[in-house]
């Protein structure tokens, strides 16, 4: 082994050991690889970040901006609509839902198809009076299958199409011979027996509402003479934010009620505050501001009331990639910025009793929090949140779900008759739903993941790297000799399984990046068809479905779901073994 060799291999081992510790976020980890590449000659500096320009960065931006177009124009809402009418047996529901998410994830991303279609299995599962445990982790699962079936299905595909020998990448259709058959026997799978391998909460506990609440409202009066008579509602809740927790949800003057009310709102004598606080936060409120229990019996009155006119609450989780996560909502000053008042606060299945307004969030918090419609849909994008319970889809109009869906469907055409390459093709089509007014500039650059942006943009030196050095064959001539005399199926196999076992434990793209070369490099020992390989290290990446952490599907439903780490492994795992049973033939079938 050459030095440089050696330094690769190093920098590779040490970046999948900081990926599977989890201390810095993964495009931090890749930054860091690059830069190591860079300090020890590796990588020249006038190819350092080429690898942000590189065809798949650019393909998978344009496919997360398009997949937010098709959203915004309802094209997934129109499909998930129907999706109320399939009734309450569990079999059904489970096919239903993961059928569908599975066909929207081969053409959209497939953590976006997940994040539209997770309040309704919520809403099902509690008409049924079951717990959402039993439909969020066969619809996390049934998105990863899907995301097999395309090139734009799921980054990997895209990644491994460039590594394709010769001048023509795979097409937009290639995968779909393999994906199709493994996605349509995981569902049947799922839907006929795994399901029933998914954990259960209590029975009944799904049923209850996860928040109540009515039992903390309380109304209190500005009385005559106070203190607070033409302060600003703001100015009252800064003297008690360091001794008490309190959300004033609402304020009635002359009987006109204001629900989520302007925090510099001025109070006036009589005002009546509709306000949300525990015994001993209440305490606090009444000797610290003078103001005074209004006296009138309208407790269920009032809680009746957070629903009305433009004003609702909804439940939320918070995403992996959320600006909330390891900050309070005082110190983010949600109310005063987003117009957001976090009402209360769920972990692992249970409300916090803590002080809301100084806790810490994590990500998988379930938050209720209160605002206006218009807030709501802007503020929650925003701050990478998802909306949990069903209150109800919106539609696009028919115009614009028509004009989306066609702008998309031009692309695939352009791409798959071989006119324009699959990146000039997908940012044209995102531009044109830019200009077509279906998203927003300011969307655009939202929809897209820079966190998996930068992971691309810094792995792909690296892992080019690992075969300019000769690591790669290096790597690859000490598995031929534990693989020697193994029939090509096996041989196979054992790639796909081995990068599985992969991308459960780092980023589905960083496996590719760092398998695929190797791959290429095994085929050529072995006499494999290049194709082949490839092929095994894309669906290996994919189906991620032993932990939380391999993908962010699996993470997403972890806290709605009540899973625990431990509870992926006993439906991933006959499921993992059935894809490699199924894809192995079809591989040797389809590729040689």
């Amino acid at each position: 082994m050459s030095s440089e060799q050696g330094i690769v291999v190093a920098v590779l081992g040490l970046a999948l050991v900081m990926f599977v510790w989890d201390r810095f976020r993964y495009d931090i980890v890749a930054l860091l690889a690059l830069l190591a590449m860079a300090v020890a000659g590796i990588v020249p500096g006038d190819r350092l970040f080429a690898g942000f320009g590189h065809p798949a960065v650019i393909t998978v931006a344009a496919v997360l901006v398009i997949s937010k177009g098709l959203v915004n124009a309802g094209v997934v809402d129109a499909i998930a609509r129907l999706l109320g009418k399939v009734g309450s047996r569990p079999t059904l529901q489970v096919l239903t839902l993961t059928g569908v998410v599975a066909v929207c994830s081969g053409f959209i991303n497939n953590v976006g198809a997940l994040a539209l279609l997770m309040p309704v299995a919520v809403w099902m599962s509690r008409q049924a009076g079951r717990s959402p445990s039993l439909l969020l982790m066969p619809l996390a699962f049934g998105s990863l299958l899907g995301g097999t079936m395309t090139l734009i299905g799921t980054p990997p595909n895209i990644i491994i199409a460039s590594y394709r020998p010769g001048a023509t990448p795979f097409g937009v259709f290639d995968f779909m011979p393999v994906g199709g058959v493994i996605t349509l026997a995981g569902v049947a799978f799922i839907a006929l027996l795994g399901w029933r391998l998914t954990p259960r909460r209590a029975d009944g506990q799904s049923a209850d509402p996860l928040f109540s609440v009515g039992d903390y409202l309380t109304e209190l009066r500005v009385p005559a003479g106070s203190d607070f008579v033409g302060e600003t509602l703001h100015q009252l809740l800064t003297r008690v934010r360091k001794d008490a927790d309190v959300v004033v949800l609402g304020l009635v003057r002359q009987g006109k009620r204001y629900m989520a009310p302007s925090t510099y709102r001025v109070l006036q004598e009589d005002d009546i505050l509709l306000v949300q606080a525990d015994t001993d936060s209440l305490q606090v409120l009444l000797d610290k501001t003078g103001l005074e229990l209004s006296g009138r019996e309208e407790e269920q009155q009032a809680g009746a009331d957070l629903d009305e006119d433009d004003v609702r609450l909804a439940e939320v989780v918070i995403t992996s990639s959320s600006p909330l996560i390891g900050h309070s909502a005082n110190r983010l000053r949600l109310r005063e910025r987003h117009g957001l008042n976090v009402v209360a606060v769920a972990r692992q299945g249970y409300r916090l009793k803590s002080r809301i307004g100084n806790l810490q969030f994590h990500a998988g918090d379930i938050l209720l929090v209160q605002g206006s419609d218009d807030a709501l849909a802007e503020s929650l994008d925003v701050l990478g949140c998802l909306p949990l319970a069903e209150r109800g889809l919106r539609l696009g109009s028919p115009r614009r779900t028509l004009l989306a869906t066609g702008i998309f469907a031009a692309s695939i055409v352009v791409i798959a008759s071989g006119w324009l390459a699959a990146p000039t093709a997908l940012v044209a089509g995102a531009l044109v739903m830019v200009m077509a007014g279906l998203l927003s500039t300011a969307e655009a650059y939202r929809a897209i993941d820079w966190s998996i942006i930068v992971l691309l943009g810094a792995m792909i030196p690296v892992g080019q790297s690992l075969e300019m050095t000769g690591a790669a064959a290096l790597i690859a001539d000490s598995l031929m000799v534990v693989g020697e005399g193994l029939p090509p199926a096996t041989v196979l196999a054992l790639v796909m399984v081995l990068t599985m076992l992969l991308s459960n434990v780092v980023n589905n793209a960083a496996a590719v990046i760092v398998v695929a070369p190797i791959a290429l490099s095994l085929a050529g020992g072995f006499g494999l068809a290049a194709d082949a390989v490839l092929m095994a290290v894309a669906i290996g990446a994919s189906c991620a479905f032993l932990t939380p952490i391999g993908h962010q599907s699996n993470a997403l439903v972890m806290e709605p779901g009540g899973y625990r780490f431990g509870d992926y492994w006993r439906l991933g795992l006959p499921l993992s073994l059935l894809v490699v049973l199924i894809a192995t033939p079809m591989i040797v079938l389809v590729w040689g």
